[in-house]
């Protein structure tokens, strides 16, 4: 039998009227999709066959969950609002999110876990620090460099920041913040303990670089034991209690992308200024989860070929150009890479990220906020990815004239 009810309310775990999640949609099937996700989440359903009647009495900054099969939605850009779909809604949704500039998008079953993680975040008031995902585009992209000096210009700025290495294999994120290994608790450490992670205790108790804290696998020879997805949650979830923001270098495998790429609020892909490096990335995107994402591009561009042409091709809005710099790789082979984010041009790159991060544009569709260097991100379409590609395909062509 299944979940969906008619019109009204769907009352789950006794919550309050401020802790209810809309849904609009006339596809029964998508509608006991989201009954689920509302239930395992804990909260609250009400549900309307058109937008107008759901929004009606109900504050502006409900969270929305809309189905793509609804048509009577205007092009204003609800700031809460996840466009779900079932499987063989997979090709509409995506040019839905992108004609509508909907951050968010949910293809049920699929993204159930993600969606459930989503709702309880959003409707939880204890937790409210934003986690920003770093991961390379291609090997070698320099996710971890790009981690490290957000977190330490963050830092820099006065912001509250946790710095998190996500790559398992990625031979210990330690490594390039000091000569030294510093004292504190490290994911072994973490994976050990059971329950709740009290907040304070978390930021007391890890190793810092800079004055930033942060967590990362032991630079040791010998096996990284994955520390399972229960333990990253309990972390991540203290660390968005504690912090302001948790930067986390996510890496570029499945099992990091699985269990920190779909905790994160915001992606950043880092791309090598190629071409090449640009149709792998843009092959990556289809492998990541459905949240803002934005591409910083790294490194001397090739010929014929500019930062934002080059994100056009990956598929996603340009967040940066971190220009060259030579010094990079031998600062973070001796632990010295904190040291870099006093570098001018590294540090303006790294700003206009950050304050990109926690902008939200306006009534903007995807391709106005690429234009804007505070408010990069935005929704992803395949379709988009398809015309980046064809971009891509015309600057070589360029090139070799």
């Amino acid at each position: 039998m299944g979940m969906r009810q008619e019109m009204g309310e769907v009352e789950v775990g006794g919550l309050p009227r401020e802790g209810t999640v809309l849904c609009v949609t006339e596809d029964p099937l998508l509608l006991d999709e989201c009954a689920r996700v509302a239930a395992v989440a804990g909260v609250a359903l009400r549900t309307a066959q058109t937008l107008g009647e759901a929004i009606q009495g109900t504050d502006d900054g409900a969270l929305l969950l809309l189905g793509v099969d609804v048509g009577d939605v205007s092009g204003r850009n609800r700031p809460d609002t996840v466009l779900v779909g079932r499987e063989n809604d997979r090709g509409r949704l995506w040019q839905r999110a992108a004609d509508l500039g909907v951050e968010h998008v949910a293809e049920l079953p699929e993204a159930s876990g993600w969606l459930v993680e989503f709702l309880g975040r959003r409707l939880s008031q204890a937790n409210d620090g934003l986690v920003v995902g770093v991961i390379g585009g291609c090997g070698g992209a320099g996710a971890s460099t790009t981690a490290v000096l957000l977190a330490m210009v963050a830092n820099a700025r006065g912001d509250s920041v946790l710095l998190v290495d996500g790559d398992r294999l990625g031979g210990g994120l330690e490594l390039c913040l000091s000569e030294e290994r510093a004292s504190g608790l490290t994911w072994p450490d973490l994976a050990a303990a059971s329950g709740r992670i009290h907040p304070p205790q978390l930021e007391a108790a890890l190793p810092r670089a800079n004055g930033v804290p942060y967590v990362s696998w032991p630079a040791l020879a010998g096996s990284a034991t994955p520390v399972g997805q229960e333990a990253v949650a309990r972390v991540l979830e203290a660390g968005r209690s504690a912090f302001g923001s948790v930067m986390i270098d996510v890496g570029r495998s499945r099992e990091g992308i699985k269990d920190f790429g779909w905790a994160s609020d915001r992606l950043l892909v880092v791309v090598p200024g190629r071409l090449r490096a640009a149709v792998a990335a843009a092959q990556l995107l289809h492998e990541i989860p459905p949240v803002p994402t934005g591409i910083v591009v790294r490194g001397r561009l090739g010929e014929g070929v500019d930062a934002e042409r080059l994100a056009e091709a990956v598929g996603g809005p340009l967040a940066a150009h971190v220009p060259e710099l030579r010094a990079l790789g031998t600062a973070a082979e001796e632990g010295r890479l904190p040291e870099l984010a006093r570098h001018r041009a590294l540090r303006r790159a790294a700003t206009s990220i950050l304050e990109g991060l926690v902008t939200s544009p306006p009534d903007a569709s995807p391709s106005r906020a690429s234009r804007s260097s505070r408010a990069w991100w935005s929704s992803r379409s395949s379709r988009a990815s398809e015309a980046g590609l064809a971009v891509a395909r015309h600057a070589r062509v360029e090139a070799t004239r």
